[in-house]
């Protein structure tokens, strides 16, 4: 049996491709929306992708299924549990006409890739219709499973969060019988040898848990000695209220991938290839209709940027960032050197922002000065300047940090807006002005900035943040929520 992890890092998403080295066959797991990737690893290891399978309706990023099927003729195995309206719509909308060769799993259903057997155990909790592939290679004599594909049920140190359909999605009243019915699921584990691998769906910086491991893969076993969400099922209750509790703000684009997964992704056929514009074109972009995308070290950024451009850099971050401050819509151009060109398009894809029409060249932004225009300076003040103006009483403070965060300490007149959900809560921002705006260390708050002076605030960057503003000892925090 082959068996390869692709794994996301800027998502902290796992793919895994198994393929039967007697058959030649394989299959794709989970896989993002870029496809070549998977394809060229199959190839590379004398192996065709024959089917592809998910294990439940993704909200962090652009299912790759149709996309296969479409590619190689991929099989699609998918969910048929959850109900109806968590079933799959684009089944019969193959391109050209027609319906998608595929098959619908119920709770133990299996299917063979070549010698493999893959049985799917519906897990619901973290999503209605969520399934985990249990793997048992048939090819090497074996009579148990080498190991379980988790999804978003089993992390390593975690469990999948089950409040998304309504923090994300907004289905009001979900967020309690997910958890339950995440408590009911781990009867599935009973079942599973100790020894049995977990291959999860995310590893550690993923906003589907909130204490995921940095540990690629796991046992049965261990997880269930050692893993938090786990032991702390003693009872319904208490666990309920364990996996509820300190969910970080899930990034606002989760709600346009959970509609776009279900409805079925447009299919790509290729990379979107953008094209690198001249100075004349770059000026004669309107900003707020295009989102001009800054991919610069802020130093750079804040000396001088095009008016109207986001602050993003291409750092882990990026799609997660994008996927917050750009609609699914908008056009986008790009800020970026050439090498970062394709690394920006497939991070903008795998998230379902597909309007990628134009780059510039980083260095030959100076050019853009000229007929009428100039760059922008991005406003920011130090720790001392931000503190004389808040006791003073003159600025708004907006606190772009996580929840969490926010009760551990903060400043007492500050509002709380994650910097994931600020584009759809713009209405809550303080309308005093200037507005400082501050995360913990200066980074999340410096990307804020930008967008809110996109948007049309007279917003000021915090050099250093919260942290920095705490180390002065001359501003009232507060402790805990108020």
């Amino acid at each position: 049996m082959f068996m390869r992890m692709v794994y996301d890092e800027k998502l902290a998403q796992a793919a895994y491709i198994f393929g039967c080295q007697r058959t030649g066959e394989a299959i794709v797991i989970d896989p993002e929306r870029d496809v070549d990737r998977y394809i060229e690893i199959a190839r590379n290891n004398g192996l065709k992708i024959t089917a592809v399978a998910e294990t439940h309706i993704h909200a962090d990023f652009v299912s790759g299924a149709r996309e296969l099927a479409e590619r190689v003729g991929a099989r699609v195995y998918i969910s048929a549990e959850g109900g109806p309206d968590w079933s799959y719509q684009w089944l019969d909308k193959k391109k050209g006409g027609g319906s998608y060769d595929h098959q619908l799993l119920r709770d133990w259903d299996s299917f063979r890739i070549g010698a493999i057997e893959f049985r799917a155990m519906h897990t619901p909790g973290h999503t209605p219709e969520h399934m985990v592939f249990v793997v048992t290679d048939h090819g090497s004599g074996a009579t148990e499973p080498i190991g379980v594909v988790s999804g978003d049920f089993l992390f390593v140190g975690d469990l999948g969060r089950p409040d998304l359909l309504e923090s994300a999605a907004g289905k009001k009243g979900a967020m309690e019988p997910g958890a339950k019915d995440l408590f009911k699921s781990l009867r599935v584990l009973d079942g599973l040898p100790e020894f049995a691998q977990v291959w999860p769906g995310h590893g550690a910086g993923s906003a589907c848990g909130k204490a995921l491991g940095a540990v690629p893969m796991s046992t049965v076993g261990y997880e269930r000695r050692f893993n938090t969400a786990l032991r702390s099922a003693t009872g319904e209750k208490d666990f309920v209220d364990f996996i509820l509790a300190g969910q970080p703000e899930p990034p606002l684009y989760f709600a346009d991938m959970k509609r776009v997964n279900k409805e079925g992704p447009s299919v790509l056929g290729e990379l979107p290839s953008p094209t690198r514009l001249t100075p004349e074109e770059l000026r004669s972009l309107d900003t707020k209709g295009v989102a001009l995308v800054d991919t610069r070290p802020w130093a750079a950024f804040r000396e001088g940027h095009v008016p109207g451009s986001l602050y993003l850099p291409l750092d882990k971050s990026f799609p997660t960032d994008a996927g917050s401050f750009i609609g699914e819509n908008e056009q986008i151009v790009l800020i970026v050197s050439p090498g970062g060109v394709e690394e920006a398009v497939r991070d903008l894809v795998r998230i379902g922002r597909d309007r990628v029409t134009g780059w510039y060249h980083t260095s030959e932004l100076d050019r853009f000065v000229g007929e009428g225009r100039t760059l922008a300076e991005a406003p920011e003040v130090e720790p001392e300047r931000a503190a004389e103006m808040i006791g003073s009483g003159g600025p708004g403070v907006l606190d772009v940090r996580r929840r969490t965060e926010y009760d551990r300490g903060h400043l007492p007149d500050a509002v709380n807006i994650s910097h994931t959900r600020l584009a759809s809560r713009l209405d809550e921002a303080p309308s005093t002005e200037p507005l400082l705006v501050h995360c913990q260390s200066g980074i999340r708050s410096a990307k804020s900035t930008a967008f809110l002076r996109r948007m049309g605030f007279d917003a000021v960057n915090v050099r250093g943040g919260y942290a920095a503003l705490e180390k002065l000892g001359s501003l009232r925090t507060v402790a805990g929520a108020e």
